[in-house]
């Protein structure tokens, strides 16, 4: 077997060189035919070879410039694209938010708009509801005057009757008086006093418009429709007597039957006596009288309104002043027994009653025997 090997690769080794010999032998020969074909071709082929070589690499070259210049031209574009469309999404995001704050401050102001409307609404209601309690509360203080009218009317008659009773008076007590006269040096002194009286009371009652005012706007505060209607009543009928007292400046008093009249009565104040003839006696009943038919109305005003009873709330039984001229008696004598009335009255008044007084021909008085309890005037005769 080892022969076998050994004999098979000289024979591959003998065809192996005699194939490489005649190759050999043919190679000069084809290099001989084409050495006189090389040699008959120009030296220049060589230049334009390389020129047309540099020329294919600088074309080459051209078209990777170009190639690679579009390409950045082409990733430009798509950056400027790119950050367009970033450009447009933001703005789009812009204008969607404006959009949705548009819609919000639209929707605001539809609200808005609602309760403006709901409110002029509500408003117009109040008012017509207001025009209607106006109306209904000028009827009332329509009737009110009418009624107050009345009354004042009414009231007129009874100080006229009560006049005539105390001229009647006058004259049959005009003998005694005559005798009782007092001296011409008491007279002189009771008219200083009046003087002086009617001097401090022209002073008190300027200062009394600052407290009414006050009171009033209290009253419209609270919304005490009936009490502010009284106090406004009130305020009325005392001011045509103050109008009444201001204009009388010239008072005759050598004439005044009551400043040449001896007392005839006695009455005690605050633990103190003190002395007064028919005509003091009579104004003292009238201030009895006159504060419980304020009083009276004041606790009915009061009871209308539901408001707690305070009698001392009252701007009547402050000022104690209605009925009052400033002549006969102090005006401490005239605003004590004015609030003893009130203070009646208004009890009575405030529980729909007349334990102390009665009523009679529009107007409120006190019970003549409760007027002479409170008074308790003592004869000095």
């Amino acid at each position: 077997m080892k022969r076998i090997g050994v004999i098979c690769t000289a024979v591959l080794f003998v065809l192996l060189g005699t194939a490489a010999l005649g190759y050999r032998q043919q190679d000069p020969q084809d290099e001989k035919q084409n050495k006189p074909e090389q040699q008959g071709r120009p030296e220049k082929q060589k230049p334009e070879q390389q020129q047309k070589a540099q020329q294919q690499q600088d074309h080459n070259r051209q078209q990777q410039e170009r190639a690679q210049q579009e390409r950045q031209d082409q990733n430009n574009e798509q950056q400027q694209r790119a950050h367009q469309q970033q450009a447009q999404d933001k703005q789009q995001q812009q204008r969607a938010q404006q959009q949705q704050d548009q819609n919000k401050q639209q929707q605001q102001h539809d609200q808005q708009q609602h309760n403006q409307d709901t409110q002029q609404q509500e408003r117009a209601h109040q008012q017509q509801d207001q025009n209607k309690q106006q109306q209904q509360r000028t009827q009332q203080q329509q009737d009110q005057n009418k009624q107050q009218q009345q009354r004042t009317q009414q009231q007129d008659q009874n100080r006229h009757q009560q006049a005539q009773q105390q001229q009647a008076e006058q004259q049959q007590h005009g003998q005694q008086q005559q005798q009782a006269r007092l001296s011409q040096q008491r007279q002189q002194q009771l008219i200083e006093q009046q003087q002086q009286r009617v001097s401090q009371y022209r002073q008190h009652l300027d200062q009394e418009r600052d407290r009414a005012q006050q009171q009033t706007a209290e009253l419209q505060q609270q919304n005490r429709r009936s009490q502010y209607r009284f106090q406004q009543d009130y305020l009325e009928r005392e001011r045509q007597q103050q109008i009444t007292f201001r204009n009388d400046r010239e008072h005759d008093y050598e004439r005044d039957p009551y400043y040449y009249t001896a007392p005839s009565y006695r009455y005690n104040r605050g633990g103190s006596y003190y002395e007064t003839n028919d005509y003091g006696a009579d104004l003292l009943r009238q201030a009895v009288n006159h504060g419980y038919e304020e009083g009276f109305r004041t606790g009915e005003a009061d009871r209308q309104d539901r408001w707690h009873s305070d009698y001392q709330d009252s701007y009547a039984y402050r000022d104690a002043n209605y009925g009052y001229s400033g002549y006969y008696l102090s005006q401490d004598d005239y605003t004590f027994y004015f609030r003893e009335g009130f203070r009646r009255g208004y009890e009575d008044g405030y529980s729909s009653r007349y334990e102390y007084g009665r009523y009679s021909n529009g107007s409120y008085s006190m019970l003549d025997a409760i007027v002479s309890q409170v008074l308790n005037l003592q004869s000095l005769r």
